[in-house]
């Protein structure tokens, strides 16, 4: 069904003004009180994390908890959809447009490098760069974008999808999906106020990574061309993304967002295979195996350590922080996930994200992880030497992309995926924002071509004023602030999801696939 003929494609301009409002009002004093305003925000940040890092913690774990139950319980059979309802994408394009939504960029950035991090400063009181620290540096990367992540990510998206294809509610926002608890408050200016907070927290992470992702491709590039880096070359490189997200949410979900994320995961694991075929591949393989072992056995420890006696700062700069990353992109991630899950059943959905989504995350971090950690190893390459200096990150990938065969090669390869992953990201969170701000937009519709447009630019409009002001830490740290009312939001929404499935299946068989009643009657 096209939106282009229903009401479904007018913009709400009550969440689109407000967001806005609440954009230019942290945005703005960024630009005429940048000292005060940032650290007013990371005070706010310090707050959040350190007096409920705890709540961080548990509620990663429930998460965890909890949809795995629901996977394995009678619930897991309900089909999100009706009995004509058949899923709209192949098993592939599906995980695909999944994992790119959620993953982008920064995976490409933090793959290798992060278990450097945590080798030069381990957790659990463990000497910085001993054996037991390599280890752990493998097992943390496994951890923090595996299993609790994608829970995070996955708990938004099972209420939405029920709300928008079981009880056929017009609406892909988190409010309408919270509306067996909030009743007609969802309708009012509570749920415009949730929804406009939804939308803050998608453009300040979204804009953010894309001004985190210039650098770093504009620094590969010049290495590459021998062109000087500058403003006018970091606005180039936004120049090529905005055009093809642009081109991409241009075409819709079909046409655009699923060939790109295809292309994207096709690209990636041949480079994933191509560095592991040329280097240290036991190292890999035994690393692997050894992290995933290190990670099931001390899970629990893992999601619960605040380290109340020594007191050191590990869990509140790395666990904490990823936690909260992960809770300010899930609205984003549970609306595009409902919208491209029609016809699925609850269980295949949380198995796409906590099984599929964690194993493409734990396959880049054993390959490229493994590969620079053999390189500090085996004294190959001082990683962390090049980590720790004023180069940063970009400078660091540079150093360790140089050391594999064909260099050259492989960098622009590795360029057009930077290109690639973040664009696939950045059509998601335009096209979720379309949906987000148009009115009584059901899971069979698509916000109109200019509402996708008007978002993608304005995310590349935040992306090069952050870019430009240096306020790219700021905005990243006020979006992760509001990851702490979300964790009331979403226990509204799961709150919400049970209540829903208690009322529609009060007497449940156990079909294969379970249609809810009113709809079967359809």
């Amino acid at each position: 069904m096209s939106s282009m003929n229903t009401g479904g494609d007018r913009i709400d301009w009550r969440v689109f003004g407000l967001s806005m409002i609440l954009l230019v009002g942290v945005i703005g004093p960024l630009l005429l009180f940048p000292k005060s305003s940032s650290a007013m925000i990371s005070a706010a940040f310090s707050f959040s994390t350190g007096k409920f890092g705890w709540l961080y913690l548990a509620g990663g774990l429930a998460a965890v908890i909890f949809l795995l139950g629901l996977a394995f319980s009678r619930y897991g059979n309900v089909r999100l959809g009706g009995p004509d309802d058949t899923p709209e994408f192949s098993y592939f394009s599906w995980i695909a447009m999944i994992f790119c939504g959620g993953i982008g960029i920064a995976i490409v950035n933090w793959a290798w490098v992060e278990p450097i991090y945590y080798y030069t400063g381990p957790p659990f009181g463990v000497a910085a760069k001993s054996q037991a620290a390599a280890e752990w540096g493998l097992t943390y990367g496994q951890f923090h974008w595996g299993i609790t992540p994608w829970a995070f990510y996955c708990l938004p998206a099972v209420p939405i999808a029920y709300s928008m294809y079981v009880r056929k509610q017009s609406g892909a926002r988190l409010s309408v999906a919270a509306r067996g608890i909030l009743g007609k408050h969802s309708d009012g200016w509570a749920g415009v106020l949730l929804d406009a907070v939804v939308v803050f927290g998608i453009v300040g992470g979204v804009a953010t990574s894309l001004g985190l992702a210039v650098p770093l491709v504009s620094k590969l590039a010049s290495g590459l061309f021998g062109i000087q880096t500058s403003f006018l070359l970091d606005m180039g490189m936004l120049a090529i993304w905005t055009l093809m997200f642009g081109a991409s949410v241009w075409f819709g979900l079909a046409k655009g967002i699923k060939i790109l994320s295809d292309i994207n995961v096709i690209m990636a694991l041949a480079m994933l295979m191509f560095t592991f075929l040329v280097g240290p591949s036991q190292f890999i393989v035994d690393g692997w195996s050894n992290s995933l072992g290190q990670m099931a056995s001390n899970f629990v420890a893992m999601s619960t350590w605040t380290d109340p006696v020594g007191k050191s700062s590990f869990f509140k700069d790395w666990t904490v922080f990823y936690w909260a990353w992960w809770i300010a992109y899930a609205p984003m991630m549970g609306l595009f996930v409902a919208r491209i899950s029609r016809g699925r059943t609850i269980r295949e959905l949380i198995v796409a994200e906590l099984v599929w989504g964690s194993l493409g995350c734990w396959v880049f971090f054993a390959v490229w992880g493994g590969y620079a950690l053999d390189l500090q190893l085996t004294g190959k390459l001082d990683v962390a030497a090049i980590l720790n200096g004023s180069g940063g990150i970009p400078a660091t990938i540079e150093a360790i992309l140089q050391t594999l065969p064909m260099s050259g090669l492989v960098t622009a390869v590795f360029i057009l995926l930077c290109f690639i992953f973040l664009a696939t990201t950045l059509d998601s969170a335009a096209y979720v924002l379309a949906s987000v701000t148009s009115k009584e937009l059901t899971g069979y519709q698509e916000p109109t071509r200019m509402l996708r447009i008007t978002w993608a630019l304005i995310l590349a409009g935040v992306g090069a004023f952050l870019i430009q002001i240096g306020g790219l830490k700021p905005v990243q740290t006020s979006t992760i602030i509001v990851a702490l009312p979300l964790i009331p939001v979403l226990f509204i929404l799961t709150w919400s999801l049970i209540r829903w499935l208690k009322q529609d299946f009060a007497h449940l068989d156990h079909d294969r696939h379970l249609i809810a009643p009113q709809l079967a009657r359809r």
